[in-house]
């Protein structure tokens, strides 16, 4: 398999998705430096083994523990959405394999993700760190809870569904910070949102378009 080639048509595809959605989104194109991370992280490293050869099709794969990684055009929106520089630092609710914890990195100085299911998130960990990805940090524990002990953050990416707008998700979001987060119940509409907190701390939140993501779980 010629995977740069199929990594060139992934950015094809994203390109594509980001030009058919722009009259929700707002965005024409993603940012150079977003398109240059996905370049740089091989997807296929992210995936089960038996589903390399689907790595770089734009559509989401089963990951085991009924989670999946999100097709790369939802991971180059939701991660263009945050507008990173290279001293954002970044939480992330929904680590998976790993995928776009390694895009984050690429962009921010610090990232840290949250994982409810512990074998992914002790493999996330391990592929992390061989891979070089060292701005990484993986927790096991309740998105919901958020870090509080690392907040506040300058931007927060959730990749679950919450019935609403997490309350300590908004919390721990600094001021001029921004939240992309799927909001729905399983089976039912979702919709991508977009919060931002302004410099005086009012929050307001945009829909941007329908969406189709796994619950995200409270633990009890």
């Amino acid at each position: 398999m010629n995977l740069e080639k199929h990594r060139r048509a992934m950015i094809a595809d994203i390109e594509a998705g980001f030009a058919a959605t722009r009259h929700l989104t707002g965005r024409d194109r993603p940012d150079d430096r977003v398109l240059e991370a996905f370049s740089r992280v091989h997807r296929e490293d992210f995936v089960p083994p038996e589903r390399r050869t689907d790595a770089y099709r734009d559509g989401a794969l089963p990951v085991g523990f009924g989670q999946t990684i999100s097709q790369p055009y939802m991971v180059a929106l939701m991660t263009d959405l945050l507008e990173l520089d290279q001293d954002s630092r970044v939480l992330e609710i929904g680590t998976g394999t790993g995928y776009q914890a390694a895009i984050l990195s690429c962009l921010a100085r610090r990232v840290y993700s949250i994982e409810r299911i512990p074998e992914l998130a002790r493999s996330a960990r391990a592929r992390l760190r061989e891979l070089g990805y060292r701005n990484v940090e993986v927790r096991c524990g309740d998105g919901y809870l958020g870090w509080p002990d690392a907040a506040p953050f300058d931007a927060i990416v959730v990749t679950a569904a919450a019935p609403s707008l997490p309350p300590k998700l908004l919390e721990q979001l600094e001021p001029g910070g921004r939240m992309v987060v799927p909001v729905g119940m399983p089976s039912r509409h979702q919709e991508l949102i977009l919060v931002t907190r302004d410099r005086r701390g009012k929050i307001e939140s945009r829909s941007l378009l329908g969406v189709a993501f796994v619950p995200m779980v409270e633990d009890s």
